[in-house]
């Protein structure tokens, strides 16, 4: 069987040969699935979820006893005060467009202290020309770029005593970008010197990509919202789309008001039978991150040892899926995301190019062959073809679907490379 995918024996020997040093870190990743694991069965014992939360509504979704119950699990999970999980939110960029709106009135100031937003972004805040966009809304919007992969703590700091920002905006995740993920120890140092210069200002996080990576949650350690897809890690590869806004309850009662309409907020909203498939989807997800994260290990470690450039390392502490390889050209990073594709359980007959994607100034080669479109915690791989051609590989509902899909893209990339 493993001949019908057409995997060079010797990158299977290679694999398994890494594999072997490899336990220790799969160790450490089983140790926190088993932490996040209990951490979403307390919440559905809290909440004594049963069959009756799995039936649906229609129409204006009145008194939807599953949909609200859901919120409160994953509330519970992420450690806030309320959460806002539907599935009218049709991506994390719009989720996060949601929070934006809600938050955000004429003449305030936003202000993103990871850099440059994810590409999808720059057209809602109005970093690229748009007439929706929060600058025609009159909201002005300012960043500061992180030094060495870290807060400039400091320019933060300085920047808060000159200006009065209403907002403040992190992104976890590297986005496509060149620079590293920003894990909890940081987030927590960031959000006490914020404190020491305003207590008032809305501190967002962009955190997709990166729940259940680690056991501890931006909330937990002060931030008042964050928000992530659920096509992501935590759908568990289940929920067939939708989104989550979680945090301080006046500020998850905005965002209902603004993603249905002020005087309704949570209260409506149809489920249309999508309740037990975000409730399965929530209680499968530590065990698939972890598959994801084991994925992305195995990837680096190998990718790295054939002397390709990898981000992060192998033995790297990791605070999301998301795995860079770093290819110097367009070659290497369409041959891999094809690789990704012919082993993919949907359209692996497809073979993917790059093209001009909505949202994004570069064209964008991606490999997605998954039962849920779009979806990125099942194995996927893409990347803009731009200077320096990488590629994000993340995701893998199984370690084993992970391992295969990762020895096909590097037969693939290895067979390209010996042909030329």
């Amino acid at each position: 069987m493993i001949q019908e995918l057409d995997i060079d024996p010797e990158v299977i020997k290679l694999c398994q040969e890494k594999e072997k040093e490899l336990v220790d870190i799969f160790q450490d990743i089983d140790k926190k699935e088993y932490e996040n694991t209990l951490k979403v069965l307390s919440a559905f014992h809290k909440n004594q979820i049963s069959e009756v939360h799995f039936n649906s509504t229609t129409g204006y979704g009145y008194n939807d006893i599953g949909r609200d119950t859901i919120e409160k699990v994953f509330a519970d999970i992420l450690g806030s005060e309320d959460a806002l999980v539907r599935s009218q939110f049709i991506s994390g960029t719009h989720a996060l467009t949601v929070a934006l709106f809600a938050y955000l009135r004429p003449n305030d100031r936003m202000l993103s202290i990871s850099g440059t937003p994810y590409d999808t972004l720059h057209e809602v805040i109005g970093i690229k020309k748009n007439p929706s966009s929060l600058s025609s809304f009159g909201v002005t919007y300012d960043q500061i770029d992180l030094v060495n992969d870290d807060f400039d703590y400091d320019k933060i700091k300085t920047y808060l005593q000159e200006h009065k920002v209403k907002l403040i905006e992190i992104q976890r995740s590297k986005g496509y970008s060149t620079r590293k993920s920003i894990g909890i120890d940081q987030i927590q140092k960031v959000v006490q010197e914020i404190r020491k210069v305003d207590q008032e200002v809305i501190i967002m996080i962009d955190n997709c990509y990166c729940e259940f990576v680690e056991t501890i949650t931006p909330i937990e350690v002060g931030c008042d919202v964050m928000v992530g897809s659920l096509i992501k890690n935590l759908g568990g590869g289940i929920a067939p789309n939708g989104a989550y806004i979680a945090g301080k309850k006046e500020l998850i009662e905005l965002a209902g008001e603004r993603l249905t309409c002020p005087g309704e907020g949570k209260e409506v909203g149809p489920t249309l039978g999508i309740n037990k498939q975000i409730l399965q989807g929530i209680f499968f997800a530590p065990s698939v991150v972890a598959a994801s994260l084991k994925t992305a290990v195995l990837t680096s470690k190998v990718l790295e040892d054939l002397g390709y450039e990898v981000e992060p390392k192998y033995q790297d502490n990791r605070v999301d899926i998301v795995q860079n390889i770093i290819f110097h050209n367009k070659e290497g990073l369409i041959k891999y995301c094809q690789g990704i594709q012919m082993a993919s359980p949907i359209d692996s007959n497809a073979i993917p190019y790059p093209w001009d994607m909505p949202g994004y100034t570069d064209q964008v080669i991606m490999a997605a062959g998954c039962f849920t479109m779009g979806s990125s915690i099942e194995l996927s791989c893409d990347g803009p073809l731009r200077s320096p051609y990488i590629a994000y590989q993340q995701g893998g509902l199984t370690y084993s679907y992970g391992k295969l899909g990762v020895m096909k893209a590097i037969t693939e990339l290895l067979r390209s490379k010996n042909e030329n």
